[in-house]
């Protein structure tokens, strides 16, 4: 099969993804999720996305769907893909 992932692969994927902090989308994440969708108005993933953050003590989002620079709570955005100016 084309573009398949072998199990070794695999295995060590997951192996790296352990290394990773998660969040669990349990009721309390949606919860904040729907208070930072009303309080900022953006879209209910976003606010997920953002209270996942604050809940792991992130301090800042890559994104380049929210606004960069915006502050949301705790947490701030930033673009990746904006040209760095140098002077």
């Amino acid at each position: 099969m084309k573009n398949s992932v072998t199990p070794a692969a695999a295995a060590e994927f997951v192996r790296k993804l352990m290394n990773c902090a998660f969040v669990p989308t349990d009721a309390e994440l949606i919860q904040a999720a729907i208070e930072l969708r009303q309080r900022f108005q953006v879209s209910y993933w976003d606010a997920a996305i953002i209270a996942a953050a604050q809940r792991l003590g992130a301090t800042t989002i890559y994104s380049e769907d929210l606004s960069h620079g915006q502050h949301y709570g705790s947490v701030q955005v930033v673009n990746p893909f904006l040209a760095v100016k140098i002077s």
